[in-house]
Order: structure tokens, then sequence, then C-alpha cells
């Protein structure tokens, strides 16, 4: 059991902060990363920090687990948070996510690769030809990758 388990555990369905990474990965030809998740929505990688994890270490890892793609460097582009975040999970589950946005340039290796569990699709897209459902939060990151 992890983390955010143990805590639902404790507190049930009540609205918890939770902090989390988002990482657009850019390629060379200036695609961006999405992964296509069970809902049928599109983002970029991302996912709740593990304890003792940096921002950083979260982004990679679940880069890497998401989309089989290896990454360095990153850059901090903003930090979304807000009541416009608001999640309430179909089981009842309810976070306000406090969400750390990263750009990385710098793929090292890997290879593209959906998980089959949190990512059912995963490739590079040009801006303008983004898929209609992307996540709306992610809209707002990319549009901050593009400033």
């Amino acid at each position: 059991m992890g983390y955010i388990e143990e805590i639902r555990e404790l507190v049930g369905n009540q609205p918890l902060i939770l902090v989390g990474t988002a990482v657009g990965v850019i390629n060379d030809k200036g695609e961006i990363l999405l992964q296509k998740r069970r809902d049928g929505s599109w983002g970029v990688p991302g996912g709740f920090l593990d304890l003792g994890e940096s921002a950083q270490e979260a982004g990679r890892r679940e880069v890497l687990e998401e989309t089989g793609i290896e990454i360095g460097e990153m850059e901090l582009i903003t930090v979304l948070s807000g009541k416009e975040y608001f999640v309430t999970l179909p089981n009842g589950d309810q976070f306000y996510p406090v969400t750390i946005a990263y750009m990385s340039r710098d793929i090292k290796g890997g290879e593209l690769k959906a998980d089959g569990n949190e990512t059912l699709e995963a490739k590079f897209f040009k801006q303008s030809e983004l898929p209609e459902s992307l996540n709306p939060m992610i809209k707002n990151m990319i549009y901050s990758l593009a400033r």
C-alpha cells in the first residue's frame, strides 16, 4: 500500500492536497510527448510524489514508467493549483492538486511505448495538432510552454 492509500484509509474521501509533477517532453522536432489515459483523455506524463522523492525525481520516474522515455535536465515552467483544479474521482475521493510543471528537451534514451496500465498510447504531437480530448490542466501547461 502506498502513501496516498494509507492516508485514504485514515481520512476516507475527504479532500486532500496532493503534490505531483507533469512533464512536457519536447523532441528535436519541437513536438510534445502526450499519453492517452484510461479515461480517453490525453495529457503529459506525470503523477504524485512518493515520500522522500523530489519533484524532479518524480517527473523523471513518471516519464520513464508511463512512456519508456528516459529524460535528463528539466526546466521549471509553472505551478498549477487552486479550486479550478479540484478533482472528485469516481470512487468519491477528492483532492486539490498542486502540480509542478516541467519541460524537458533532454531525451537520454529509451523506447517510446505505452505501459498498458496508466498509458494506453504514447506519441509525440505537433503543437498545432493536439488531440481534442486534452486534459484542461495540461492545456494550460502547454500554453505556458509556448510562451
